[in-house]
């Protein structure tokens, strides 16, 4: 099965803005198979963002999923994280899928796991992914000792965390909101 190995994605929140950054890097194995991927996405008429970390096939279902139950609670991100998660856990089919999200509509940010957890960072920065750690220190350093935005906040946490992590690269994808 092949797997987003070499997945990261970092979310920042910071003064009224919200910057959701992915590298670009696919991995199989040992074998780096893509350097453009592109694992996050503009939902819901650029209301909402969403990145993906896991199984390139089960991502892609779960931000399917996801999208539709946006589209059921009306735009409402909790809710159709909440319902999401439930369905997620619940469905034999769906649990067997592996894969985290990250979305966010600029106020609030939400990581769900397919064990039902749906869990908002404190500090509004939140990171996934095989270089996930890396980006998620970086971030909430940068965050702590710098007046930078949080496009700048996100795309430096990524480039730092490519410097340590051997399955996630520099090619940098970003969406914003606010």
């Amino acid at each position: 099965m092949a797997k987003f190995e070499g997945t990261t994605v970092v979310c920042v929140i910071r003064e009224g803005k919200c910057a959701m950054a992915s590298d670009g890097q696919i991995t199989v194995g040992n074998t780096v198979m893509k350097h453009t991927a592109k694992k996050v996405r503009s939902l819901a008429g650029g209301k909402i963002l969403a990145g993906f970390a896991g199984s390139a096939a089960d991502s892609v279902a779960l931000l399917e999923k996801f999208e539709s139950k946006m589209d059921e609670f009306k735009g409402n991100l909790l809710r159709a994280a909440t319902e999401l998660a439930k369905m997620w856990r619940m469905d034999k089919v769906m649990r067997q899928l592996e894969a985290l999200l990250l979305v966010t509509d600029g106020k609030s940010l939400l990581l769900l796991s397919g064990s039902g957890d749906i869990i908002e960072p404190e500090d509004g920065i939140a990171a996934i992914g095989s270089g996930g750690p890396y980006a998620l220190a970086a971030a909430r350093a940068l965050a702590a000792n710098t007046s930078m935005d949080a496009e700048e906040i996100a795309s430096k946490a990524l480039l730092i965390a490519a410097d340590i992590c051997i399955y996630t690269n520099s090619i940098i994808t970003v969406e914003r909101l606010g």
